[in-house]
């Protein structure tokens, strides 16, 4: 619970100048007619002055003006608060707020508002809440401490209906499988040697859940075994290993393509990411920028080069064809070595 929640311990906070309780409300001087943001470094105001609000807006509308001295910070410092703060307000356990209430209680127009928070985290805010709001049902569901229907509601959700038409998408299986690590999950897969080592492919009843690259089959399958600790792994059959044939095939030969379902499981940003390095074609190369200039994020640069290493299907998302700005390969979660062999292979076809 926020320690901010009383007028008592708001004037502690006013009176210490606790700079921490920024953003959580504002103080109004009846005197003076200005409002100010906790930490303000302006004379102390008698207590029986000073009144409390949620947000600037409320005190705007109720006729003071902003304080000049704790607003004249740098317009980048203050645009990081104003997202850090629209954050803290999505991230309700309850409703969250949509774009038009959320600019009012920050005291700042809906487009603006947008603007500023796609720029700064990549998405959009409703974006932003339905990924934390899945991220919290998967710590909940992770604990094992609760049945699936509170995990859901304590999520955020309202309603078991509006969760499951969205749960392949959020967690990739069901939330039981989840919960469980996906036990009663079925994953097919086949270890096979290429050209860059060995390889394995992983298989779910949605599609490629694991494309990995390596030197040796057993760190392969360890991995995989820690992706999913609780699935029924099912070595390949006759019938499998042909679909890793193709997999190695299109490794050798990319111009060959590989047209199989992908199970795609990763937050909403890596899959705006992931989505943009399919649509890179064979022999090109893009850098991070360019990468987070296309899904509309351009100063989301570090958050494009996170989102590349966590991806686990190799080669069929093309994670190695994002170099540096300068045209340098850069690091590659497979190794640098396989990078540049992929790229030199992939320019010799193009």
């Amino acid at each position: 619970m926020t320690p901010y929640t009383t007028d008592e311990q708001r004037w502690q906070a006013v009176y210490t100048r606790d700079a921490a309780a920024a953003g959580h409300f504002v103080y109004a001087v009846r005197t003076t007619g200005i409002y100010c943001q906790p930490g303000c470094k302006s004379r102390m105001a008698k207590r029986e002055n000073v009144e409390f609000f949620t947000a600037a807006a409320a005190a705007q509308a109720a006729g003071y003006r902003p304080c000049r001295r704790c607003q004249a910070k740098p317009s980048s410092i203050r645009r990081c608060e104003l997202v850090a703060r629209a954050c803290r307000l999505l991230e309700t356990p309850d409703n969250p707020p949509g774009l038009g209430q959320l600019g009012a209680q920050l005291g700042v127009s809906p487009y603006h508002l947008h603007r500023l928070f796609k720029a700064a985290t990549g998405l959009t805010p409703k974006a932003y809440a339905t990924a934390f709001r899945a991220r919290r049902l998967r710590e909940r569901l992770g604990e094992g401490k609760t049945t699936v229907t509170d995990a859901i509601f304590d999520a955020g959700y309202n309603s078991n209906s509006r969760f499951y038409e969205s749960a392949d998408q959020r967690l990739g299986m069901r939330p039981r499988q989840y919960r469980a690590g996906g036990a009663g999950m079925a994953i097919h897969f086949a270890v096979g040697q290429c050209s860059l080592g060995a390889i394995l492919v992983a298989q779910s009843e949605k599609g490629i859940c694991a494309i990995l690259l390596g030197d040796a089959p057993e760190a392969l399958l360890e991995q995989l075994q820690d992706q999913f600790p609780n699935a029924r792994l099912i070595g390949g059959d006759a019938e499998y290993e042909r679909l890793v044939a193709q997999v190695v095939g299109f490794v050798e030969a990319p111009a060959l393509g590989l047209d199989l379902p992908l199970d795609v499981q990763g937050t909403a940003f890596q899959e705006r990411v992931w989505q943009a390095l399919r649509e890179v074609p064979l022999g090109g190369r893009v850098s991070y920028t360019e990468i987070a200039e296309r899904i509309g994020a351009p100063k989301a640069v570090r958050a494009v080069a996170m989102a590349c290493a966590a991806n686990r299907i190799a080669v069929a998302i093309p994670c190695h064809r994002v170099v540096r700005r300068d045209g340098d390969i850069s690091g590659y979660r497979w190794g640098v070595e396989r990078k540049r062999q992929l790229l030199e292979r992939e320019t010799a076809l193009s």
